[in-house]
């Protein structure tokens, strides 16, 4: 089984210029990872929102690829989301979900429904997606990468990893948190957003 750092720094070495969309989990390890904020979007507190935003931004500037990085439980929120995008279609669409098993990863680790029922891959191949895989390997992973963001899209790949272990266990309560930064990132990054595609508009 992967883990979600070594997946996404993998996303983050083959994505060139494109607009990268994450939520939840992921947009705390591309934080962790050092990855550029320029062209980036989180969906926070928006959850089950950044395919919605991916799609949006795909069929906006089809002249920029868009990588949208998901959660399971986040996908599993808006289904309609999956049905959106294979109706629409964009060829500039690369839809990863991190696929462990919960939903608040590292914080409480709560168990996802469907884990053991629900197959992600067949529902988006189900709602239209051009081409639907599912990897639990890195090395796989690695080889397959470059073909797969070069494909028409749109594209949904499913990495199964390991959840990280939780922060806060009965014997240790999360404390109190001040929500300013989650409420207020999704703003501030799409305004960033906006200007860095001016800046970066083909022709």
């Amino acid at each position: 089984m992967m883990h979600p750092i070594q997946t996404c720094k993998l996303i983050a070495e083959h994505r060139g210029d494109a607009v990268l969309v994450s939520t939840m989990l992921a947009m705390f390890v591309f934080d962790q990872l050092g990855v550029s904020p320029a062209g980036r979007l989180s969906s926070v507190p928006l959850m089950g929102g950044a395919a919605g935003l991916g799609l949006g931004l795909a069929l906006g500037r089809p002249d920029k690829k868009v990588i949208v990085v998901d959660g399971d439980a986040s996908v599993l929120m808006q289904l309609g989301g999956l049905v959106n995008v294979g109706e629409r279609a964009p060829k500039n669409f690369m839809h990863f979900v991190l696929n462990n098993g919960t939903q608040f990863t590292s914080v409480g680790n709560l168990h996802r429904v469907g884990t053991n029922t629900a197959d992600l891959t067949a529902l988006a191949k189900a709602a239209g997606y051009a081409r639907a895989e599912r990897f639990a390997d890195l090395d796989a992973l690695a080889r397959e990468l470059p073909g797969l963001l070069a494909a028409d899209g749109p594209v949904f790949v499913e990495l199964v990893v390991a959840a990280p272990p939780p922060s806060y266990v009965a014997e240790r309560k999360q404390p109190q948190q001040l929500p300013d930064l989650q409420f207020t990132r999704m703003g501030s990054e799409a305004r960033a957003l906006q200007q860095w595609l001016r800046e970066t508009t083909h022709g």
